[in-house]
Formats: structure tokens, sequence, C-alpha cells
């Protein structure tokens, strides 16, 4: 727990310079995303809490555009991969080839693969076989590779947002339970509402293009970063988020049912994820501590990943999403 007013005027003149320039960049990906405003304010708080996100959706609603974008804006090196079942680990990570100098030498040089940037678009990541999904997580864990024995440091910041198809349609692997407790947050992308789609339709299909900003630069973002995990976070939002996360583990939850519904809860990468989150989402709004309605906004991208439910809850057609509205129901 921190003292709220000793931090305060440390660190709140920080907050409102560094949100302002936040809104300013969200409201810049905003003027090219249309109609998906959560969407960019929880890829905004996942790259602000140093983590990697995973972007759930059916094709065509512009999440290879919105990290296009946020690209731009943040000012970072970007790179993109279409996942395909026939691509290769060292497709991603980078190879070695052998090169034969003037003098006739042969030596072997390291070839850096799409991974070595700030802003990694993984696209339909759940297409590629698991050995290759499993390089490039492993990257994103240790933001390093290693390629015929030597070590190799990702550029710093790095981040992953990934897209990934609705497990329905054909031609897809799963992604393991491990990995995905490796994206902080499952944003779920859905349809525009009507107005959205009517202006994305004029500025879409114009002569003119919207011309996108750079607000920020990589060591604005690293130093925003920093500056989240400094923000103080009350008693009691740190018991709503231990509440929240252990009320969904069937060991331990007090909540009538629930035990029945859920096969395996979140672990602690989900409390540490929260707690980082909400500290994202009050920088992102100019806020200098977060709140229990931070915790009840992010709840949802944070555990839906991180949960199972057993035959039985899906044999009745119960969702993650329905438990997840139980695990909040007592902190509303």
């Amino acid at each position: 727990m921190h003292n709220l007013s000793d931090t305060a005027e440390h660190i709140l003149p920080e907050i409102e310079r560094v949100g302002g320039r936040l809104v300013t960049a969200r409201d810049a990906v905003g003027r090219v995303i249309f109609g998906q405003g959560d969407v960019v304010e929880e890829t905004l708080i996942t790259l602000l809490a140093g983590g990697h996100a995973l972007l759930v959706g059916v094709p065509g609603l512009a999440k290879t555009k919105l990290v296009e974008t946020l690209a731009k804006v943040l000012g970072l090196d970007a790179r993109r991969v279409q996942f395909t079942p026939d691509l290769m680990p060292a497709d991603i990570v980078g190879s070695e080839v052998l090169e034969e100098s003037e003098t006739g030498r042969r030596s072997f040089r390291f070839i850096p693969g799409p991974v070595f940037c700030q802003l990694l678009m993984a696209d339909e990541i759940n297409r590629a076989s698991p050995r290759t999904q499993s390089a490039l997580l492993q990257a994103m864990q240790e933001r390093q590779v290693s390629v015929a024995g030597q070590r190799h440091e990702l550029p710093a910041p790095f981040h992953v947002l990934a897209t990934q198809n609705p497990l329905e349609q054909e031609g897809t692997y799963p992604l393991p339970e491990a990995q995905l407790d490796r994206f902080l947050l499952q944003i779920d992308v859905r349809y525009p509402d009507r107005e959205a789609e009517r202006r994305m339709l004029f500025a879409t299909t114009g002569a003119a293009e919207e011309s996108i900003p750079t607000v920020l630069n990589a060591t604005d973002l690293m130093a925003a970063q920093r500056l989240v995990r400094r923000i103080p976070v009350g008693e009691s939002v740190v018991e709503a988020i231990l509440n929240l996360v252990r009320a969904g583990r069937p060991e331990e939850t007090d909540i009538p049912g629930l035990a029945e519904l859920v096969a395996w809860g979140p672990g602690p990468r989900a409390s540490q994820a929260l707690m980082l989150a909400v500290r994202a989402r009050a920088l992102l709004q100019g806020r200098l501590a977060p709140s229990i309605e931070d915790v009840l906004a992010l709840a949802g991208p944070i555990l839906r990943h991180r949960m199972a439910l057993t035959f039985a809850a899906r044999a009745e057609g119960v969702t993650v999403s329905d438990v997840i509205a139980k695990l909040t129901a007592p902190l509303r």
C-alpha cells in the first residue's frame, strides 16, 4: 500500500503531462479507427503496462489497421508477420547463413527476423503450427531469441499485438493455455455500430486519406511505462483485485455454484496483470490512482483467456463472460 498523499505531490504533475499526451495519441488513433473506442483504449493500456495483447475477431474489423496506426502515432518501428501453417520459427526469429569472404574464409552471419522490431503484428497467430507459435511466445516472454546457441536481445520497447480468428473457423490451432497466459489482455473486437460504419464508408473509399500524426516516440512510451509502475494503488482496489481473481478458482471460490462451472481459474499472473492495467487505465484518463471502476472495466480482458469452463458448463450454454459477470457482481 502506498501513501497516496506523499506520492501525489511528486507524480501528479507528471501524470497530468503524460496523460495529456496519451489522450492526444488516443484521439489520433480514433480518427482512423472508427467505432472501436474500447479496443483502442485497451490496446493502449496494454502498451502502457508493458505487455502484449491478443486481438480476437473476424477478419475485416481493422485490427491490422489499428496496429499500423498505433505504430505511427507512438513513433515505433513496426513489422507484420502473416502466420500460415507452413511458417517456420526461423521465419520469425531469424537464422544464420554461411558466408564466404574474399579470402575464402567461411563464417556464419545472423540475419535477424521480423521479431527484431518494437511493435510486432502477429496476424492470425492461430493459423501457425504450435512450434512456430512457441518461438514467438518465447521471444515475448524473454525479450530475446536464441539461434545456434547465441542469444540476441530484442529492441526496447518490444510489444506483440497478435490477432486470432474465432476458433470455430477452419484451419486454426488453438493456443495452449500457458501461451495464452503470456498475453496481458485479450481484446475482443466486435462489429462497429451503424453510425461508425457509415463514417468508415466515406473515409475509406474517398480520395483523401487521413494523415496520422506522430505524438510520442519509443523513449516517451518507456518513460510512461515507468510512470505506470509508480502510480499508487489504494488498499480497497488491491483487495478488489485479490477477491476477484481468487473467486475465479474453483478450489477457493465462495460464490455459490461457481466451482461446478470452472475447470481451472486464473493464476497469480492475472492479479499482476490487473495491478498494472488498472494503473495504466488511470494514467490514460489522467487520474492519480485507479478505482474499483477500473477493476470492473478490465476484468473481462484480463480474465477471459485465463479461465476454462467445465464440460457440463459448456453443455448448458454457459460462457466465460457469464462466469466473469458472476465474479464482478460483488464489486458492483
